[in-house]
């Protein structure tokens, strides 16, 4: 998962989807922002879905997915349209993450508009409703809420992956999420969360699911975290200044290993195998890692050699 709005450009995201490719990552998901959260005067970011659009032909088997989109950015037909375009270019291989939207300065900067946290997350609750329906089988959609309103919408061509391509839902799982997730999601995927904190947020996707008559196990749940990977003590020292220089941040590398929580994977290969083993234990099944810098390619190299093979056996 790659922090796209970080500087980004289009050579470096051909680099960053080769070496994905190449070294048996399952996706390549990015963020979906327009100004950066370290340097926004400074550091500029490419559109999120025309992005992807146009790396989906330059691979052949690797999947691609935004963490997340916010609903103010598109609307929902809008949004829809460009996720069917995108997994007809792909043959089947795209994925969706929705998010209410939170980064305020970002939405006054661009224009968009941004509410109270309950206002937003209705738009969210009408905004993932008209998005399945229009990949779903009816011909046409009509929808009255308070956000959006569709009068006789007809999305064709339809999704290459049925019954539709994957909707995930980003947060930490509070019980309207958990609600709307039962309903609409594939997946929902969990921020800083360490392996012990996984249950309480599980339980109530869970519960969420029965309340529906929904198999709970049909909800996917992973990780969305960052990771800190080296061969030794000093490898990891020299990437954790590389890492603390991206963030602009003036921190001892040694210092800041030391302050990282059980929510970062951090450490040798053997050691993120055994943090990957905890979550699995805990019910997640896929991990999201976000690798800092995004050029670091090498680093990219060390999780698909040592631990992405090994990841699969757990």
């Amino acid at each position: 998962m790659i922090e796209g709005q970080e500087g980004v450009t289009w050579e470096q995201w051909v680099g960053l989807a080769g070496a994905a490719e190449q070294y048996g990552f399952e996706a390549l998901y990015r963020s979906d922002h327009y100004l950066s959260l370290f340097d926004p005067t400074a550091r500029s970011s490419l559109d999120a879905w025309t992005t992807i659009a146009g790396l989906a032909p330059l691979t052949t088997r690797l999947r691609f997915g935004t963490l997340v989109s916010p609903v103010s950015f598109r609307h929902p037909s809008h949004l829809a349209k460009t996720v069917v375009t995108v997994d007809h270019i792909s043959a089947g291989r795209v994925e969706v993450g929705l998010g209410a939207g939170w980064y305020e300065t970002e939405h006054r900067s661009f224009g968009f508009g941004f509410s109270e946290d309950s206002d937003r997350f209705g738009a969210l609750e009408e905004y993932m409703e008209i998005v399945n329906r229009l990949w779903s089988d009816e011909d046409s959609v009509t929808f009255s809420g308070r956000h959006f309103q569709l009068d006789h919408a007809r999305c064709f061509p339809k999704p290459v992956q049925q019954p539709r391509p994957p909707m995930i839902m980003g947060g930490m799982a509070g019980p309207r999420a958990a609600r709307l997730a039962a309903r609409w999601a594939s997946e929902y995927n969990l921020y800083d969360t360490a392996p012990d904190q996984v249950k309480t947020k599980r339980d109530r996707l869970r519960s969420a699911c029965e309340a529906i008559g929904r198999d709970p196990d049909t909800l996917t749940i992973s990780i969305n975290g960052n990771i800190l990977i080296g061969t030794d003590r000093n490898d990891l020292a020299r990437r954790a200044a590389r890492h603390l220089a991206y963030q602009g941040l003036d921190i001892a590398p040694e210092q800041h290993l030391d302050s990282l929580g059980d929510s970062y994977l951090v450490g040798t290969p053997a050691r993120i195998l055994d943090q990957l083993g905890a979550y699995a234990a805990a019910g997640v099944t896929r991990m999201m890692t976000q690798v800092f810098p995004h050029d670091d390619l090498d680093a990219i190299g060390l999780i698909g050699t040592e631990v992405v093979p090994a990841a699969s056996r757990i």
